[in-house]
C-alpha cells in the first residue's frame, strides 16, 4: 500500500504492507532510528511521536492510518548546534540516563506543555505516566519539564 505522510517538514510516498506499524515505517523506512521500540505494546512509551500535533505511540499506530498526516519525530524539534528548549532541559537537568525513553520522554513532554496549562511537580508525573524510564527515578525528568514549559511557552 502507498502511503503518503510528511515527517518532519518533508514529503514522503512509501510503499508498505498493510500491517506495517507506524514506528516501522518511520525506521525501517525512511531511517529514522531516534523513535525507538521498545515493549511493542504501548506500555513504554519509547516510539512516542506526534501526529498531527498530538503524541502517539507509533507501535500501536498503523502506517496506512497516518495516511496524509503530519508526523513529528525527534529528529523534527531541533538540531545539534540549536536545541528545542526540551532537549536543552534535559540535558541540563540530567533527564537522561542511558537515553533508550528520552526521545520519547521528550516528545510526550513537550505535547504535555502545549496541550495544558500551569504544571507543577504532581501534573508533570501525571502527564508522563504512559513513558516508562528505568534509570532516572524521574526526578530530574520533572525538572526538565518544569524548567522547559516556561521556555516553550514564551517563544511561542
Amino acid at each position: 500500500m502507498k502511503v503518503a505522510l510528511t515527517v518532519n517538514n518533508v514529503a514522503h510516498a512509501v510503499d508498505v504492507a498493510p500491517n506495517t506499524l507506524l514506528v516501522e515505517l518511520l525506521r525501517n523506512h525512511l531511517g529514522l532510528t531516534g523513535t525507538h521500540v521498545g515493549c511493542d505494546t504501548s506500555q513504554c512509551g519509547a516510539c512516542t511521536v506526534h501526529l498531527n500535533g498530538g503524541s502517539v505511540k507509533s507501535c500501536t499506530l498503523l502506517a496506512v492510518q497516518a495516511d496524509g498526516a503530519e508526523v513529528t519525530t525527534i529528529e523534527g524539534i531541533g538540531a545539534a548546534n540549536a536545541l528545542h528548549p526540551m532537549q536543552a532541559a534535559f540535558r541540563e537537568c540530567h533527564g537522561l540516563q542511558c537515553g533508550f525513553c528520552t526521545p520519547g520522554m521528550i516528545m510526550s513532554a513537550i505535547d504535555l506543555v502545549n496541550h495544558s496549562g500551569a504544571l507543577d511537580e504532581e501534573a508533570v508525573r501525571h502527564g508522563l505516566e504512559g513513558n516508562i524510564c528505568r534509570c532516572t527515578g524521574y526526578h530530574n525528568i520533572v525538572k526538565a519539564v518544569l524548567l522547559a514549559a516556561p521556555q516553550m511557552r514564551s517563544a511561542s
